[in-house]
């Protein structure tokens, strides 16, 4: 069925107009960014094989040439769709953006879809200002937390470039579990006596999991 064969009032464009966007389908909000179907699809049905093939949660992470896979759509829709979510990525990275830090659920929060692969620990430093302002994200190492293999010179130099006045460390624990290993101990120990010697403090070291955190501060170990 064609969308212009619909009643005027289930056209997910007048729904849109009457009832905003909460009122559509997740295929219905792509299908009006795409537009237009082929003469033997409309769009919202392509759409909807779009998500039931690769599912919501992998659609902002889809290549141009994933998209192409699915019936109706060509190279130009799947320029549009991978657009809307490049644009979408950029927007929620100026909206953190010397994002202010106040407790460790702020940290929590900020780094929500940060961790490209949750089944592997990934250590991150966020550099502060001295208004506990986020202005750098890095990425140092991805793998298993050991005092013996992150050098505090890989931590600190981005800090010393930037000008950093405190840093934050950040890493996940794939299991969910946040309770601090004693590799983490030992991390945070080690960064703490190099961060005192070269004067940019470690501010607190966050261990976030699925819907939990541990902050060494906020827990004294810090």
């Amino acid at each position: 069925m064609r969308l212009h064969d619909l009643d005027p009032d289930n056209r997910p464009r007048e729904r849109f107009l009457h009832s905003g966007p909460i009122s559509l389908s997740t295929a219905e909000l792509l299908a009006l960014i795409l537009r237009t179907g082929t003469k033997n699809c409309n769009i919202v049905d392509t759409c909807n094989e779009i998500i039931a093939r690769f599912g919501l949660e992998k659609l902002p992470d889809l290549t141009i040439g994933e998209l192409q896979q699915v019936r109706g759509i060509g190279k130009a829709k799947a320029m549009q769709i991978v657009s809307a979510f490049e644009l979408g990525r950029r927007i929620n990275h100026s909206r953190n953006h010397n994002r202010k830090i106040h407790a460790a659920r702020d940290v929590f929060e900020y780094m929500e879809d940060k961790i490209p692969d949750e089944t592997k620990e990934h250590l991150f430093v966020l550099h502060l200002n001295t208004k506990n302002q986020i202005v750098k994200n890095e990425l140092v190492s991805i793998g298993t937390l050991n005092a013996s293999l992150i050098h505090p010179r890989e931590v600190f130099k981005a800090a010393i470039r930037e000008s950093s006045h405190t840093i934050i460390l950040v890493h996940n624990h794939p299991s969910g579990d946040v309770e601090p290993s004693n590799a983490d101990r030992q991390v945070t120990a080690l960064l703490k006596q190099a961060g005192a010697i070269i004067q940019i403090e470690l501010l607190d070291h966050i261990i976030i999991g699925r819907t939990s955190w541990f902050s060494f501060r906020e827990n004294s170990l810090l």
